[in-house]
């Protein structure tokens, strides 16, 4: 729970880097006057840059119908994005033509600190979106780790509250839109596939199988012992729940489930159907063993472009697989002392291969042992959340829930992620974690993956972002990957420094968790710059990790869909830790911990390069008090 008097402290602090915070007693009274003028002169334009934001992301928000669910917000409540070629060809001229505006009728000069980077961020996002322009037919549209087959879905079940009955009527109006939303982008990856890009083999086997679990059982079939199909079922509960709260009548709740009946079997199911047929027909097209997007046509360029969005940085694909490397060899050296720490005799391999498959190190594959894994990260998020105080001025208000991912999208071994709550706190965050095989799920990593997505991780990042009152709406709610997983990543390191990680296998559960990252540096960049072969992706990552194979497998098969994504991760974290260790080394004893996480989070997600401009400022501002 956010404490907000250390918020309006930290917005205080924040402030004092800007140059209208300081008058002195001191100064003569025409140049106190100055001081005032030109103070005020900064505040007006910022003001009036912060009503324009305002105003320009509510247009944005006004055309992503799925977005205002999102924020927790009813508008539009009854509909889905629009998925099309030609939507998306406008929302670039209006956001390119915001950029000319704001040039045009506002001084950069006349900006607060904080209203410049505002600034910056805008036009930096508007040409980032842009330069993807050139890539249009490069991306995947439909793959086994991202697609609206299995999001639509999870989108409506976990994000579409219903409080009455005509919430419940958006719902089931929403599920038509689900199948325009499919058969638009259905389009998009015929005609990807027309230009040559399609994903691999395994991706396509991936959609078919959630697309066929989504229109499995009732009512899609009313074959003996069918169950619920995944809607069907959250229709069921939430028609149910509006009768046990007397918000609707028994004939309202049976006249709700018929129509939600006839939009998934006249709509739903077709689209589907459809999605599926197709797939099933060019899954022969595609290739069983991938290579990255160095392939396709302009692929360098595509990936050249995907790391510069993940990094946000202008880093080269060679210059990342080098840090790779030279991070992998590091933490080899510390995983090789904890090995030595512990008394095992053999070397690392010898060492992964007992973490692998001693029963010790895993829950049982029951029901018992998947409530265990909740259980247990509940513990470790309970002792790490007594902690933040001492680290953190700025806490967020948001809840934290810790639960398992839902049949129909969980895959084996698949990475664990975090979903957002919202800034109202009506829908908590949601750490989600893939139980179907336990296997793939070791203790000795949990502890690190809970303070990645929970806290102090992504929950606290995300959370403070979207309750932060002093910037633009819009920053709230930014994403740049190498920003959110960079402190994700930071967060598991700062947690030692917290006191977590008693167990020395816990510990080296940490170094696992941060050299999967380390590996990903090379492995990405070997993937779609290099010519590597999945299996030699999975060779490596083998070697490197005591990864559970089905993992390592899920993993290398995400890096091949959502190529340069995996980079952001330690080339983020890297960045922190470079600006944390550049504060510590300028202001020595006036260094604080608090002061520092507070700047770094305290105006929401941003490029690298910003980060560090803001970082800057507030050592300024420390040095000069």
């Amino acid at each position: 729970m956010r404490n907000m008097i250390a918020l309006v402290g930290a917005v205080a602090c924040l402030s004092a880097c800007q140059p209208h915070s300081s008058t002195q007693t001191t100064q003569e009274p025409s140049k106190i006057e100055t001081t005032q003028s030109v103070t005020q002169n900064k505040l007006s334009e910022s003001a009036r840059l912060n009503q324009w934001f305002a105003t320009k992301y509510e247009e944005q928000l006004q055309s992503s119908p799925m977005m205002l669910t999102f924020l927790g917000r009813k508008e539009k409540y009854d509909q889905i994005n629009d998925m099309s070629v030609a939507f998306e060809k406008k929302q670039l001229a209006r956001q390119a033509a915001s950029v000319e505006e704001l040039k045009s009728n506002f001084d950069y000069n006349k900006l607060t600190a904080e209203a410049k980077i505002s600034y910056d961020i805008w036009i930096y996002q508007n040409t980032q979106a842009q330069a993807g322009q050139e890539f249009t037919n490069n991306g995947y549209i439909f793959t086994q780790f991202n697609g609206i087959q299995s999001f639509a879905a999870e989108f409506l079940i976990n994000f579409h509250r219903v409080d009455d009955f005509s919430d419940m009527q958006a719902y089931i109006k929403r599920i038509k839109g689900v199948s325009v939303a499919i058969g638009q982008l259905l389009v998009r990856a015929q005609e990807n596939a027309a230009a040559g890009t399609r994903p691999p083999k395994f991706a396509y086997e991936g959609v078919i199988e959630q697309s066929k679990n989504l229109i499995r059982g009732i009512p899609f079939s009313n074959a003996e012992g069918a169950s619920a199909s995944p809607l069907w079922q959250d229709v069921q509960r939430k028609v149910s729940a509006l009768v046990d709260a007397d918000k609707i009548t028994a004939e309202q709740a049976l006249s709700l489930k018929n129509d939600a009946k006839a939009q998934l079997e006249n709509y739903f199911l077709p689209s589907y159907q459809a999605l599926i047929t197709w797939f099933e027909k060019d899954i022969v097209n595609t290739a069983s063993n991938p290579t990255g997007v160095s392939t396709q046509k302009n692929g360098q360029a595509f990936y050249d472009y995907m790391i510069g969005v993940s990094t946000t940085t202008e880093l080269s694909a060679n210059a990342i697989h080098d840090i790779g490397l030279k991070e992998v060899d590091r933490i080899t050296q510390e995983m090789i002392a904890i090995k030595n720490r512990v008394g095992f005799e053999g070397d690392l391999s010898a060492f992964f291969n007992f973490i692998k498959t001693d029963e010790q190190f895993f829950y049982p594959n029951t029901d018992a042992g998947r409530q265990g894994y909740i259980t247990d990260t509940e513990t470790y998020l309970d002792f790490i959340n007594g902690k933040l105080p001492e680290y953190f001025g700025i806490l967020p208000k948001a809840a934290l829930t810790v639960k398992r991912v839902e049949a129909f999208r969980e895959q084996d071994g698949a990475a664990q992620h975090y979903s957002p709550g919202t800034a109202d706190g009506s829908r908590s965050g949601v750490y989600y974690a893939h139980l179907s095989d336990m296997t793939a799920m070791p203790k000795n990593e949990m502890e690190g993956v809970a303070y990645h997505e929970g806290n102090p991780g992504h929950h606290m990042q995300i959370s403070i972002a979207q309750e932060l009152t002093s910037i633009p709406q819009f920053r709230t709610q930014a994403n740049f990957t190498a920003y959110s997983e960079g402190w994700g990543l930071y967060a598991e390191l700062l947690a030692k420094e917290m006191g977590a990680y008693q167990d020395d296998f816990s510990d080296f559960g940490r170094l696992v968790n941060e050299m999967w990252r380390a590996v990903r540096l090379v492995v990405d960049t070997g993937l779609h710059t290099k010519g590597w072969t999945e299996e030699q992706a999975i060779a490596y990552f083998k070697e490197k990790t005591p990864i559970a194979e089905e993992a390592i497998v899920s993993e290398v098969r995400r890096y091949l869909v959502l190529p340069g994504q995996a980079t952001s991760y330690k080339i983020g974290m890297l960045k922190i830790i470079a600006l944390r260790e550049n504060a510590k080394q300028k202001l020595g004893e006036r260094f604080d911990i608090r002061g520092f996480h507070d700047t770094v989070l305290g105006g929401g997600a941003m490029p690298l390069a910003i980060l560090e401009r803001r970082v800057n400022d507030w050592v300024d501002s420390q040095m000069s008090k």
